[in-house]
């Protein structure tokens, strides 16, 4: 067999850093443009972008055509799997219960809980949703928590733009730890050394995020006014999150530290209540989603049921005790459906039969990854590994089909109501897969590792400047786990050079990419479609940029304290 000849990466392809960088960041900058101005479809828009990706990768970086290609198809079939996998089947079952009314009945069960529209939203957003990161991640808690608020009656932007804020500090330690491990893959360094210095830089966020969700919600005086349960939600969920990363293991973080905050919330609401109930489901000012597909409230149209279908509105009447037990039964099916399919002895289990790895013909080892990025060249992998039945989606569909049955559902009516899911996310799965598509291709392109360079000629503010570095991968890929495969090596090889600690740097690519999470495309596709708000991407993207960026910054800030002032790192590990 005649071997394919290699391609080494080009990161300066003009012979000038800063024509390159401007070069490699021209579809970044073009799909969030696109996306933003809201006079461009998400899914045209994602198909543009990937087209823009091409030409630079080809034309600018000098990618072979062939390799390009490929390497976009690859990043097609990643998009669908796992991630929309995950979408698909997530709302499948949320639609199951919308139809038979038992999505309803769990808003009142919630609302039995607080009719505080501000203590919904750290119940639901905040705790809930580290829940589902911890336990799935991959887009799952977005999705979930999305369209649970969009149930509870809040407006579409406030469901979509909360949903994305909220899901930062826990993102670190998503899906059982994956970014962590993926971190851990490409600096050599012990995992559990790594999950302890996030423990050292995100419980601070976890406090602050909880108030930062209510003041954009609620603003100043409505977040001063329930000040002590947004102080029991995040400072219990920071100190679970610190004691457990630094003396038990960085894959349980999520899970553990979600329980004990939603546990003293709701025990805490035992003895305090509020001196004014917050009932808009509007964000404080202007809220351009109010109205939004239907009168006199939005309803997640995509998200719930086929417009030819019932809406279940709450408050006909009061359900009893065992309906409300009954509606939480799904999400309990689920909650522990994808907590066992996230572990390690489940995957172990299963993958070893139900797996295919397919290496993906004239992409697998031809591309070089070459120094500086890398300490000494190496072949990029390109395997394609179908893990069908350990994918979080599959572990959502299982939930779905037993969920389905319980209510009764007949056979028939799961298959059609799945077809019609389908039908109703094309456009977001064909937005998902070209995002991916434009990932993988920038990564394969050596595109992102151009940027990555330019933000690693910082010199002494590389501190800041780093972190903003794994803040910039999450928002390219839409994943921390990609971001710190991506550029946790680079982190590591620059950080020695400059005499900082690699551990705190690549720790730091991990903790700044959480605050890209919100503002990535595939995320805000995800919000969109969890809370029907199809079309209005631009206005998602808009609502939390600002958002997104400060607290990265702030993220960078904390980073150049432990690097110059405190350094965390010389703390003693117990892992």
């Amino acid at each position: 067999m005649t071997p394919v000849e290699t391609w080494n990466q080009v990161y300066d392809p003009f012979g000038n850093a800063w024509l390159s960088t401007l070069a490699a960041a021209l579809p970044v900058v073009a799909l969030l443009g696109m996306i933003a101005s809201g006079k461009v479809k998400a899914h045209i828009a994602a198909v543009l972008s990937l087209v823009i990706a091409l030409l630079v990768a080809i034309v600018a970086f000098g990618m072979p055509t062939g390799l390009a290609l490929r390497a976009s198809a690859y990043g097609v079939a990643l998009g669908l799997f796992p991630i929309g996998w995950i979408i698909l089947n997530v709302i499948f079952l949320y639609r199951l219960t919308v139809e038979k009314g038992w999505f309803a009945t769990l808003q009142q069960s919630v609302a039995g809980i607080t009719t505080d529209r501000r203590i919904q939203l750290l119940l639901v957003a905040f705790a809930f949703g580290a829940f589902f990161e911890g336990a799935g991640g991959f887009g799952t808690p977005v999705a979930v928590t999305g369209a649970i608020l969009i149930g509870l009656g809040f407006s579409p932007l406030a469901a979509s733009g909360l949903s994305l804020i909220a899901n930062t500090a826990p993102v670190a330690y998503g899906a059982l730890g994956a970014p962590i491990q993926g971190l851990a893959s490409v600096t050599g360094y012990d995992p559990y050394i790594l999950g302890a210095m996030i423990g050292r830089q995100l419980p601070f966020f976890s406090v602050i995020v909880p108030f930062w969700l209510i003041w954009v919600f609620a603003g100043f005086r409505g977040m001063l006014a329930i000040w002590p349960p947004i102080a029991v939600c995040g400072i219990s969920f920071a100190l679970a999150q610190f004691l457990i990363s630094n003396y038990i293991n960085p894959w349980i973080v999520d899970i553990g530290a979600s329980l004990v905050s939603m546990g003293a919330l709701v025990l805490f609401l035992k003895v305090w209540r509020p001196a004014q109930i917050w009932t808009s489901p509007a964000l404080r000012g202007h809220d351009p989603s109010i109205g939004y597909g239907t009168e006199p409230r939005p309803v997640a149209l995509g998200a719930g049921v086929p417009g030819d279908m019932p809406r279940v509105h709450t408050g006909a009447r009061t359900a009893t005790s065992s309906e409300i037990a009954w509606a939480w039964v799904p999400w309990i099916i689920l909650s522990v459906v994808v907590a066992i399919w996230g572990t390690g002895w489940f995957k172990s289990l299963v993958n070893p039969i139900f797996t295919i790895k397919y290496e993906v013909p004239g992409l697998h080892n031809v591309i070089m990854k070459v120094p500086p990025v890398v300490a000494k060249a190496h072949p990029e992998a390109a395997v394609f590994a179908f893990t069908y039945m350990s994918y979080t989606g599959t572990g959502v569909l299982i939930a779905a089909i037993i969920s389905g049955l319980i209510m009764r559902f007949s056979p028939w009516r799961l298959v059609t109501a799945y077809l019609e899911t389908i039908w109703v996310l094309r456009y977001s799965l064909i937005t998902i897969a070209a995002m991916l598509a434009l990932g993988v291709l920038t990564r394969y392109g050596g595109v992102d590792a151009t940027l990555g360079l330019a933000f690693a000629g910082t010199g002494i503010l590389y501190p800041f400047f780093g972190t903003l570095l794994g803040w910039l991968g999450v928002a390219l890929t839409g994943s921390d786990t990609a971001s710190n495969v991506l550029f946790g090596g680079l982190q590591k090889i620059t950080s020695e050079q400059l005499g900082l600690s690699g551990i705190l740097m690549a720790s730091a690519n991990s903790s700044g990419g959480v605050m890209g999470k919100m503002i990535d495309a595939q995320s805000i596709v995800v919000a969109s479609t969890a809370t029907g708000y199809f079309g209005q991407e631009g206005k998602i993207l808009r609502f939390v940029f600002w958002h997104s960026i400060v607290l990265a910054c702030m993220v960078g800030g904390l980073v150049m304290l432990q690097a110059y002032v405190y350094p965390f790192n010389a703390m003693v590990i117990h892992p």
